[in-house]
């Protein structure tokens, strides 16, 4: 099949221009797309909080373990599916990359729809299991049921976002993200005041901007000048191909999932120890990190196109030089979030409320909380890494450490001896030990990828 060239062109590019300025050119506006999308979050909470109140920041809080449980279905398809096509593009197998579109599409309708149907028929009671009280469920519940119900748009346009990167068009992925914050902030105040919805106000507007952006993304693909395009036949689910996604999406999932599962516990712990206005101040904290984390993760897709196809193509010089560019970043970015939380927390706690005691408890708990900031940006970027070339085992395990081998335990713990503030230590205690085990499995890799390239370059000079 004859393929465009210039879109080959820019493929082909992932193996032989610099890594640094590949690094920037896919990174800047994967960093742009993500903190537009932090914003996009920020901005829901921004005015639920300044326009409903603060026990509807609880409510919201509330819905995160449905956020992250959403998301990783999401990141299960769309990781597993940008993963798949950078290796086979770097392997120029765009046969099967095209097949991995359809697929790609096909998985993310199918599980979208049965997570949503699942999730609104018991919606009550998982609200309650994720620490909901009389006070916070009706808020919560507002918000879900809207976003539930849009819950395939958001799958769709977040798994199709991934693979425009992975097709070497990062610009396309970071316009498509920008559009949804400036659609939705401008949506916002229309239905929370103007329309009078409240928190479903939010929702509604969140889900029309992903539905407007989804609509772009399906044009891009249904134009057959592209280098991945869908086509007749092209939607059928391959086993091999299924299996490739699961297999490598397993670990973004696994991460996800058991983000879900912690924020249970440490919403649960909050409501007993701190009251409903502690889970209010965490969902402060967490957005405000949250935004940070979000630039890291948009070096992380920068990277992960470039170093899949690099990986695919045998070339660990170039992989590696990649890997060192986007540790340095990661870090760097984490260290200005640690600088304004640790300087500056009550002005940006005070965008999202006007009430004095959740501002207090929020600003002590952002202190806390972003202690060790600049470590999660190396762990994250080499989970990252290790999920990228295909090593899903390794990428799963490090996602797991932090939360299951190091939070969880703490969890249960330290609340009992330290009240409310228990909760908020297990948080940097457990980066700190997750750092520590990362750093000494990317040392042993790090030897094993220079001997191959070692190998390869001898073997390369002898013939």
């Amino acid at each position: 099949m004859t393929q465009p060239s210039d879109n080959k062109r820019a493929t082909l590019e992932l193996g032989t221009k610099p890594v640094g300025r590949l690094l920037l050119q896919y990174a800047l506006p994967a960093i742009i797309a993500m903190t537009a999308s932090s914003l996009y979050n920020m901005v829901d909470s921004i005015f639920i909080g300044q326009g409903v109140g603060p026990l509807a920041i609880s409510g919201l809080a509330i819905t995160f373990p449905f956020m992250n449980i959403s998301a990783a279905f999401g990141a299960a398809i769309g990781v597993g599916a940008s993963t798949c096509l950078s290796v086979r593009l770097g392997q120029r197998d765009y046969s099967t990359a095209q097949r991995i579109l359809g697929n790609t599409l096909m998985l993310n309708l199918i599980i979208g729809i049965v997570f949503a149907a699942v999730a609104l028929i018991f919606l009550d009671p998982i609200l309650i299991f994720f620490g909901a009280t009389d006070n916070t469920i009706g808020y919560a519940r507002e918000y879900m049921v809207i976003i539930l119900l849009g819950n395939v748009i958001t799958h769709q346009y977040f798994g199709l976002n991934a693979v425009l990167r992975a097709a070497s068009k990062p610009r396309m992925a970071m316009y498509a993200t920008i559009f949804t914050v400036v659609v939705n902030t401008l949506l916002d105040p229309i239905f929370i005041y103007l329309l009078d919805m409240g928190i479903r106000g939010a929702a509604i507007a969140t889900i029309l901007s992903q539905m407007l952006a989804l609509c772009w993304q399906l044009k891009i693909f249904s134009n057959r000048n592209e280098l991945l395009h869908f086509e007749r036949g092209g939607l059928r689910l391959n086993g091999q191909i299924v299996k490739n996604i699961i297999g490598i999406g397993i670990s973004p999932f696994s991460m996800n999932a058991c983000a879900c599962l912690i924020v249970i516990f440490i919403n649960t712990a909050l409501v007993r120890h701190g009251g409903d206005l502690a889970v209010g101040a965490y969902g402060i904290a967490n957005r405000i990190g949250f935004f940070f984390f979000m630039v890291v993760m948009g070096i992380n897709q920068g990277m992960q196109p470039i170093t899949g196809y690099n990986y695919g193509a045998e070339r660990y010089d170039r992989m590696l030089h990649v890997l060192r560019l986007s540790i340095i970043s990661g870090i760097s970015a984490m260290t200005i979030g640690w600088l304004v939380s640790e300087l500056l927390p009550y002005p940006c706690v005070c965008l999202f409320t006007r009430h004095e005691e959740l501002r207090q408890i929020a600003v002590h708990g952002i202190r806390i909380n972003s202690i060790v900031f600049p470590l999660i940006g190396f762990q994250a970027v080499v989970t990252n890494f290790f999920q990228s070339i295909g090593k899903a085992k390794v990428s799963i395990f490090l996602s797991l450490s932090r939360q299951l081998l190091f939070l969880l335990p703490l969890l249960v713990v330290l609340p009992p001896l330290l009240g409310v503030d228990g909760v908020w230590w297990s948080l940097p205690a457990s980066d700190l030990l997750s750092f520590i085990v990362t750093f000494i499995i990317m040392a042993r890799y790090m030897r094993q990828f220079r001997r191959h390239h070692s190998i390869l370059k001898h073997t390369n000079t002898q013939s």
